[in-house]
């Protein structure tokens, strides 16, 4: 069940990504609304462009995710959430040694999420839909440092699904995304929850090795095949 959730957000964000276009080339990190329509708009046009390329070789949509998406996802913090409690346990850490050993576990698993993350939206290119993307207006932010940009997708004859994206600012004042939300599932925790039973009974090591051969597989759309 959380594979298939996880498939599920992959998709709609990449729908989410291929459904709306505005007129803008530059992405304004400043408001998270402009952000995430921008990204979406300079995205598609990418796909649009080099479908001659992709045709060929489905692996040009590694270079796209990471030129046009990559950029405004905070994979770093995306990551941390992802490890949750573990990140604690390595901070209560008392041998030097050992806990220096941890923290090099914690960059390597960060790599290795980042690849998988690159190879799972780079899968969810290969399919395309035709759905319409609706987003709320933009809403005073505030002083706040994490945003929701709630957006439904529209198709005839289905019933409409709802998805919070959800950004965060950072130090810059820069915005960046780092989940999402269908009809109130996270992303992040679903992924959280089918790595958290592994984590704890094999070890990070393990972890990251299985994302690892996961994010080196051929780019492909895994559907509902359990291959996360």
């Amino acid at each position: 069940m959380i594979k298939h959730y996880t498939q599920i957000f992959a998709l709609l964000f990449a729908t989410l990504l291929w459904s709306y276009t505005v007129k803008a080339e530059q992405v304004d990190l400043s408001d998270p609304y402009k952000m995430v329509q921008q990204v979406a708009d300079n995205t598609f046009k990418r796909v649009a462009r080099d479908q001659a390329i992709i045709t060929k070789d489905k692996e040009h949509l590694r270079l796209i995710v990471e030129q046009e998406l990559l950029p405004y996802i905070d994979y770093k913090y995306a990551a941390y959430r992802v490890l949750g409690s573990y990140i604690q346990k390595v901070r209560t850490i008392k041998d030097k040694k050992e806990k220096q050993q941890a923290v090099q576990h914690i960059k390597e698993f960060i790599t290795v999420f980042r690849s998988y993350l690159v190879a799972t939206y780079a899968g969810v290119f290969t399919q395309y839909t035709n759905q319409k993307v609706e987003f709320e207006a933009p809403r005073a932010i505030g002083a706040e440092s994490v945003a929701t940009v709630k957006t439904k997708i529209v198709e005839d004859g289905k019933p409409d699904i709802k998805i919070d994206f959800k950004v965060r600012k950072n130090k810059n004042g820069e915005w960046r995304a780092f989940d999402m939300m269908a009809e109130g599932i996270s992303l992040l925790d679903a992924k959280q929850s089918e790595l958290h039973g592994i984590l704890r009974q094999q070890g990070i090591e393990h972890v990251i090795t299985l994302l690892d051969k996961k994010s080196k597989l051929p780019v492909q759309f895994r559907g509902d095949d359990g291959n996360a």
